[in-house]
């Protein structure tokens, strides 16, 4: 074949394998073998990588680090979020809850300002039993973090147990975070 009929064929060749791939994740979605919003972690199963982070100044919160996260007295969620994230305002009412319900909720602010953070959770509720601040982004780097939000679940001995990309919404809370709770409480 010559190369000018490759230089043809190549674009014809890049759509049939990505049709192929959009036609496989649309029919792994039909079986439920496909979740489009699984996002996987290396954490899952593992203690949390080794940090030390500040308190998001204003808030009169601590900050805490890896060592915090051993020997706890019940499991605890670690919630990356910022207050310019719009699925963060989706996702409070149910942190809210969880923390009025007795449930630690430990906040990582995200690439944010300690004044734009201490103004959101004065305008929304401030369900952080601590909270911490990773304002360069390096410590989310070392737990996978895609964006915020982003929830872990921590159990007793500091093991991450589940890893949520997104909101956390009702759905979740009930179908997801409870029966967590449950196991590990």
């Amino acid at each position: 074949m010559n190369s000018r009929r490759l230089l043809v064929l190549a674009p014809l060749g890049l759509a049939a394998a990505g049709a192929a791939g959009f036609y496989g994740m649309l029919r792994g979605m039909r079986t439920g073998d496909y979740d489009p919003r699984g996002v996987p972690s290396v954490l899952v199963g593992k203690t949390a990588p080794d940090f030390v982070l500040p308190p998001v100044d204003g808030t009169g919160k601590p900050g805490f680090a890896t060592a915090d996260l051993r020997d706890l007295p019940g499991p605890i969620l670690v919630n990356y979020w910022a207050s310019w994230c719009v699925p963060c305002i989706v996702e409070h009412p149910q942190l809210m809850h969880l923390a009025r319900e007795g449930v630690p909720v430990w906040g990582i602010n995200y690439k944010d300002r300690a004044k734009d953070a201490a103004t959101f959770l004065a305008r929304h509720g401030d369900p952080f039993a601590r909270l911490a601040a990773d304002e360069p982004g390096r410590v989310a780097i070392d737990w996978g973090v895609y964006g915020v939000p982003e929830t872990y679940f921590i159990d007793r001995q500091g093991i991450i147990r589940w890893r949520w990309a997104g909101p956390i919404t009702a759905d979740v809370l009930e179908h997801d975070i409870r029966p967590l709770l449950r196991r590990y409480g």
